[in-house]
Order: C-alpha cells, then sequence, then structure tokens
C-alpha cells in the first residue's frame, strides 16, 4: 500500500469535529418519538434531561458517570486528532464534577486505504491525553468505514451528592467560561486552508487542552450548574441550562471570549452548517441586542469541538473562583448572570462578538 504521510485528514470527510452531530431540532424529533422508559431508582442522570453524562448510584458514597463521543477529523495531523478525541469525550465527566477512571477507544478507519500508521499516531495521541487525566485506557472497538472516526466511551466516578447536571442555575449566580468560543469556525477555515501555523496551533491547543484543572478548581466553589461547551454551541448548550433551571440567561456579548480572527473568517464564509443549524434551533430562545450583526448571532452559536465549561456560580464566589482559574493558567471569564425572569430564555446584550474586520 501506498505510504501517505501527508494525508489531509479534514479533506476525508464531509463535516468535522462535533459539527458532524445531528443537529438538536433533528435529534429532538428522534428522540420525542421513542417510549418512555421506567427510571431506575439509582439513575441519578439519565434520559430525561439534556446533561453531558449519565450518572448511576452504585451505593451512598459512590456513583459511576458514563459518556461516549466521537467524531469525524477536526484538524489535519493525526496525533492532534486523538487528542482533541479524546480531550472532548473526557470533558462530559468533568462536566458533572466527576474524575475519569477508564476510557475504550472507538474507531471507524478505511484501513486499506490510509496507512495504518496514521490510525497508529491517533491513538497514540488519544492515549497520552488520557493518560494525562489519570485514567486508564481499557480497550475498544474498531470497524472499516470509508470515513475516519475515532472517539471514546468514558467512565467516571463521583460522589452522588456531588453531581453537577446544566438544571442547577439559579437567579443571582455570575455565569463563567473556561474556554473561547470560535473553534467550528476557525476548523473550517483551517479545512479551507485558511489559516495560518500559528493559528492552527493556537485553535489545536483549545481543543487539547482538558478541562480537568477547571474542574478541580471548581470543586472548591458553590457552583450550582455546569455543561461543557461543544457541538450545540455557546448559546444551544447555555439554551439547555436555562430551560432545565427554569431560569433566564443575560449574556454580555463583549465579555464572551473569541478566538482570533474568527470574524474575518466567518465574514469570508467560513461558518459551519452545524453553527447555521443551531442558531435556526435556538433564535426563538434568544432575545439578541439590535447592535449584534448576523455575524455576531453565529459566532454565539458556533459549533463547537472540545471546549469550555460554562459554569453557573454563586455571586460570592465568582470572582474567588475566577481568580483562582486565572492562576492556573486558565483564560477564564465571567460572561453573564442567571435571572429570574423570562425562564428559559437567554438575553444577550452588548455590541462586540469577535475582533473588528479590517475591511
Amino acid at each position: 500500500m501506498e505510504q501517505q504521510p501527508n494525508v489531509r485528514l479534514t479533506t476525508l470527510s464531509s463535516k468535522g469535529g462535533c459539527g458532524c452531530k445531528i443537529g438538536p431540532a433533528d435529534l429532538a424529533q428522534v428522540l420525542r418519538q421513542l417510549p418512555a422508559t421506567e427510571k431506575h431508582p439509582d439513575l441519578i442522570v439519565g434520559l430525561d434531561t439534556s446533561d453531558d453524562a449519565g450518572v448511576f448510584r452504585l451505593n451512598d458514597e459512590l456513583a459511576i458517570v458514563q459518556t461516549v463521543d466521537f467524531f469525524t477529523p477536526i484538524v489535519d495531523e493525526p496525533y492532534a486528532f486523538g487528542q482533541v478525541a479524546a480531550a472532548n469525550a473526557l470533558s462530559d465527566i468533568y462536566a458533572m464534577g466527576g474524575k475519569p477512571l477508564t476510557a475504550l477507544n472507538i474507531v471507524a478507519f478505511p484501513i486499506s486505504k490510509l496507512d495504518k500508521s496514521i490510525l497508529a499516531e491517533i491513538l497514540r495521541g488519544a492515549g497520552d491525553k488520557v493518560k494525562e487525566a489519570g485514567a486508564t485506557l481499557v480497550g475498544g472497538h474498531s470497524i472499516d468505514d470509508a470515513e475516519p472516526k475515532f472517539g471514546m466511551a468514558v467512565t467516571g466516578i463521583i460522589h452522588p451528592d456531588k453531581v453537577l447536571t446544566n438544571a442547577g442555575a439559579r437567579p443571582g449566580d455570575k455565569l463563567v467560561l473556561t474556554k473561547p468560543i470560535g473553534v467550528g469556525i476557525m476548523t473550517t477555515s483551517l479545512k479551507r486552508e485558511l489559516l495560518q501555523p500559528e493559528e492552527i496551533e493556537l485553535v489545536t491547543k483549545t481543543m487539547t487542552m482538558l478541562n480537568k484543572t477547571a474542574a478541580e478548581v471548581m470543586a472548591d466553589y458553590e457552583v450550582h450548574a455546569c455543561t461543557d461547551v461543544t457541538g450545540f454551541g455557546l448559546l444551544g448548550h447555555g439554551s439547555e441550562m436555562a430551560q432545565g433551571s427554569q431560569t433566564g440567561l443575560h449574556i454580555y456579548a463583549e465579555s464572551v471570549p473569541v478566538l482570533p480572527r474568527v470574524r474575518e473568517l466567518a465574514e469570508q464564509g467560513a461558518v459551519p452548517g452545524g453553527t447555521k443549524n443551531n442558531f435556526n434551533h435556538v433564535k426563538d430562545n434568544i432575545r439578541f441586542d439590535g447592535r449584534l450583526d448576523e455575524i455576531s448571532q453565529w459566532i454565539l452559536c458556533d459549533a463547537v469541538t472540545s471546549g469550555g465549561l460554562l459554569l453557573s456560580v454563586a455571586e460570592a464566589d465568582a470572582e474567588a473562583l475566577l481568580q483562582a482559574m486565572n492562576d492556573k493558567g486558565i483564560a477564564a471569564a465571567c460572561i453573564g448572570e442567571v435571572v429570574a425572569e423570562h425562564p428559559g430564555v437567554i438575553t444577550v446584550t452588548g455590541y462586540v462578538v469577535g475582533n473588528i474586520s479590517s475591511k
């Protein structure tokens, strides 16, 4: 078989990363057709919410947290793809307040068309990230498929009384985001060869960064709700938090951290279809400031891969939590607050989202 050391993985699929998720509107139509299942008394978090993982109580002191996530290549370099996919799967455990324990690889790969060394590098990258998380790789499953896909099923542990969901936000809480958004637009631009090497390095570093440290820091403060920001975007996952908590969210657009050049790239047309699907799904539950143009609204809905945590933090703890995260090298920011008015609705005010175009 011909060696293909320089193959661009992102050219092998029509969509990449969490942007290849089934859209929230389509997924909701499918799930509503399923019959209701009888809830087990030890099931703490299951199918009845839009949370990041399931939680099952083993005893009064221990519960397991389970999640699965996989997708098509989001970057070209195989080792980095493995790292991103692993970090993304592990993130769901952190979002529930848990500690990852074991991981299983999920592999789909065109084994007769691509060099086997590519798959080996994907697995090596994922394994290194699992090791960084302090978890153990215990196996996996593979199939021969025309498009490469990779991810993990992860099991974690947590005390049953310390489980965080996206449904516990309280009026008066501050909203904290631990990573910048704009990943979907940046990676679409990567696929179209619009990024400089240093920009590829930055977006890759953002995606491969574990939410481990952020989760460890938040454990010391009064956090009422948490979710990670991935395929449904900041406003999509924020909307799930607002609806689950029966509160409103007020987001200050100018406070939301955005990766460099995202606005410029979006103005050039590098907006993934998943981002536009997110916008169409949530727009009826979002009240946008009239100063926010269409590009800004899309950026706030951008389909993120391996994004940060969105926390609803008690107001008295918010400043100390932010300082603690910043001290640990996490560029967390307070992006808004939880309000009692307009339950299930997000109000977005301000007028700056992303860097201003040079046009």
